[in-house]
């Protein structure tokens, strides 16, 4: 299968299919480090987890791409692996990243669906980007079409049956371009929702605008793998479970959501009045975790003590003052 030389250095050569890889994975990880930073976390938790998620995803992505090219492979074995290879399925890859993100969130005691709310916006948009690979080997393109923007695939890339057509249909292109609106939508969601918002809500709405995307662009795939129901595409079946599991969970986890007292940040010497950070930690666990402000938001909208009420209390009692 093809795959084009981005740049060859003696003996190296790099492939413009693995540098659009890295380049999304790149992105990703820069926003899952500002989303995840924006809510406390240290900003170098994201980069940890990189090689690990991009090994698991890419490894994920390969195996789903060559099942469903298994005629192909069959006779061709030395393709599967190896630095030339090309062709990757995205439902592979989400499900390989996520079996690598539970392991480490569990290694490393963080919350799951917290961290797929920081990482699947990024996601999307390395999904973007890396559908341009599919330009540079001429490869996913559509039917024939007469439009202007249709493009020219070369002879020896024709699918059988399509020899005597030259131009097709962009298809790497227009699901380049919903994912995109796909990514501005759930980024944006990620950053500014917080009111009535559980951890995983981020992630359940991806498992239902990609899916929906990927249903109606497999109509214009006449090499797409089909599945053994009549008309419908491996990737539409997919693509209809994991939209219904997705909407399922999200309406149902909101349905049966308590939210939990919402922690107030107090002065050391205030005894709080609603829940202590433990009580509100517990709570969120047992019915998905509500989002709360950042801690910092939270010190500088608190109104401090008044000085007055301060010089009559038993100074005895009264703990120390914190020192800047």
């Amino acid at each position: 299968m093809p795959n084009p030389i981005l740049v060859k250095l003696g003996p190296i050569s790099i492939y413009w299919y693995g540098v659009l890889i890295v380049l999304g994975a790149l992105l990703a990880t820069y926003l899952a480090s500002y989303l995840s930073r924006r809510n406390g976390h240290d900003p170098e938790t994201a980069w940890n987890m990189l090689v690990v998620l991009l090994i698991a995803g890419v490894l994920g992505g390969r195996a789903y791409h060559v099942i469903s090219s298994w005629d192909y492979y069959r006779v061709n074995p030395g393709e599967i692996l190896g630095l030339q290879m090309s062709g990757f399925g995205i439902f592979g890859s989400v499900i390989g990243g996520l079996i690598a993100l539970a392991i480490y969130c569990a290694v490393k005691k963080l919350k799951f669906l917290e961290w797929t709310d920081y990482i699947i916006p990024g996601v999307l948009l390395a999904q973007a980007i890396g559908r341009w690979g599919n330009f540079f080997n001429q490869e996913l393109y559509g039917y024939p079409t007469t439009l202007p923007w249709g493009i020219y695939i070369a002879p020896e890339h024709r699918l059988a049956g399509f020899e005597a057509y030259e131009r097709f249909h962009p298809t790497f292109f227009y699901e380049s371009a919903l994912n995109f609106i796909g990514f501005i939508i759930l980024f944006l969601l990620a950053r500014n929702w917080k009111k009535n918002r559980l951890w995983g809500d981020i992630f359940f709405l991806y498992g239902m605008i990609y899916p929906l995307i990927r249903f109606f662009i497999e109509f214009q795939r006449p090499d797409a793998w089909m599945s053994g129901i009549p008309s419908l595409t491996m990737a539409q079946v997919v693509s209809i479970a994991g939209f219904i599991a997705s909407a399922i969970l999200l309406v149902v986890r909101h349905s049966l959501h308590k939210p939990a007292m919402a922690y107030v940040q107090r002065a050391p010497w205030e005894p709080p009045v609603e829940a202590t950070l433990v009580e509100q930690e517990s709570a969120g666990e047992e019915t998905g975790s509500e989002l709360t402000e950042g801690n910092e938001s939270a010190a500088e909208e608190e109104p401090k003590p008044d000085a007055a009420e301060e010089s009559t209390q038993d100074t005895a009692t009264q703990p120390p003052k914190p020192t800047e």
